[in-house]
């Protein structure tokens, strides 16, 4: 199985300098006005244009939770979550939470500029099996509970 992922954004020109600066991408497809694929990670990321307010289909309404936690939204892992983090700050995005640091690892709560949100996460050591649903279930305690004023302590 192959991923892709799209990413919806209304100023392509705009998400092309975004993401290539925090990630260090480049457009590998060029697909015109409606987007671009963009190369330098496992998948291949499509920024598509799409106006503000615009469907991804029909007929989803569109109401949706808070601006980070949507029902889907991206966790990136990095070799240098900082380094990243301050690229992203200074392409535009905005960091939702203060680098939280864990006997496993780095992670950081970003949303770019067009209203997406996405963590970046950077393992320290070795990965230990299982680690990956760890952290999404303490991810996910945590955002049901104390709306992101801290982290919960670091359990292994």
């Amino acid at each position: 199985m192959q991923q892709l992922v799209h990413i919806h954004v209304d100023d392509l020109a705009r998400a092309i300098a975004f993401y290539s600066t925090c990630f260090e991408l480049h457009v590998g497809r060029d697909l015109g006005a409606n987007g671009v694929e963009l190369h330098g990670t496992t998948a291949p990321i499509y920024l598509l244009t799409k106006a503000a307010g615009d469907r991804a289909t029909s007929p989803v309404p569109l109401d949706r939770p808070p601006t980070h936690w949507r029902p889907l939204h991206l966790d990136v892992v990095v070799d240098d979550v900082d380094a990243v983090v301050a690229r992203a700050l200074t392409a535009g995005a905005q960091l939702e939470h203060p680098v939280y640091t864990s006997s496993w690892g780095k992670l950081a709560l970003v949303t770019d500029p067009f209203g997406h949100g996405f963590c970046l996460v950077q393992f320290l050591g070795s990965r230990p099996p299982g680690m990956g649903i760890r952290l999404a279930l303490r991810l996910y305690e945590f955002r049901e509970s104390s709306g992101h004023t801290r982290f919960p302590p670091a359990t292994e």
